[in-house]
């Protein structure tokens, strides 16, 4: 079941945009606009819900549905962070805690009942379930993990990225002169590009006095979406090409 995208420096350019945006817009829902967290969160959670069973429904790879539903588990990842460590009151390095344990309890399942945890192609349709609810935690734990460095930490907007853009780049170097497996860098950097597109989301939208840009939710969001378009029709006018070929990654 070929289903997904190869990895290549335009997926990860298309995956920090998402996620930024997925910042962007879940805060303008959920803080803009009032909807609240918890309201916020259902609301994203059944787009999430609509977006999987429609990309499961599908039968090949289809660029715009495949980067709706990151895009989907993004924002609904931003409220479902913010509703466990602010509205609940658990805080971030809690909050952080607890999904990181989803996590890998996630990835265990998956290995356990697939023996695999592929990224470029399905084994089966359990597969691809474990694929994305991978990914939708993988975005919440970004959300915490990004506002845990901007708020907790210190180091705020600006920092916050700048220290997971190393971390990032040092994964790159790790992938290029190292026999460390492709696949665990791929889910390190896969979190990772969540909370720096948390803390650059932040850092575009966050007042001048909270170290920010000041850009605004609603500004920032449409500029992003307006990126992330152009990458999704680059990628389908790319695919259209019959001497397109995919390049082996990481399995």
């Amino acid at each position: 079941m070929n289903k997904l995208p190869q990895i290549t420096l335009a997926f990860w350019t298309m995956k920090v945009c998402a996620t930024t945006l997925g910042e962007t817009a879940g805060d303008l829902l959920s803080m803009t606009l009032d909807v609240g967290y918890a309201i916020s969160s259902l609301i994203l959670i059944s787009v999430f819900v609509v977006t999987l069973l429609t990309q499961l429904s599908s039968k090949r790879y289809h660029p715009a549905l495949y980067w709706l539903v990151i895009l989907s588990t993004s924002t609904a990842g931003t409220t479902m962070s913010d509703f466990m460590d602010r509205t609940l009151g658990l805080g971030y390095a809690t909050g952080s805690a607890i999904l990181i344990a989803v996590l890998l309890s996630v990835f265990t399942l998956w290995y356990f009942s697939e023996k695999s945890l592929s990224v470029t192609d399905f084994k089966s349709r359990k597969a691809e379930l474990f694929y994305w609810f991978a990914i939708l935690f993988s975005n919440t734990l970004g959300t915490a993990l990004g506002d845990f460095l901007a708020d907790d930490s210190g180091l705020g907007f600006m920092g916050g990225a700048l220290l997971i853009g190393s971390a990032i780049a040092a994964i790159v170097v790790l992938y290029y002169t190292t026999k460390v497996s492709p696949l665990l860098l791929f889910w390190v950097a896969f979190v990772l590009t969540r909370p720096f597109g948390a803390t650059l989301g932040d850092l575009l939208t966050k007042s001048h006095e909270k170290g920010g840009l000041d850009f605004g939710t609603t500004g920032s969001s449409l500029a992003l979406l307006a990126v992330l378009v152009v990458l999704v029709v680059g990628t389908i006018l790319r695919n259209q090409n019959p001497a397109r070929t995919r390049t082996p990654t990481a399995d």
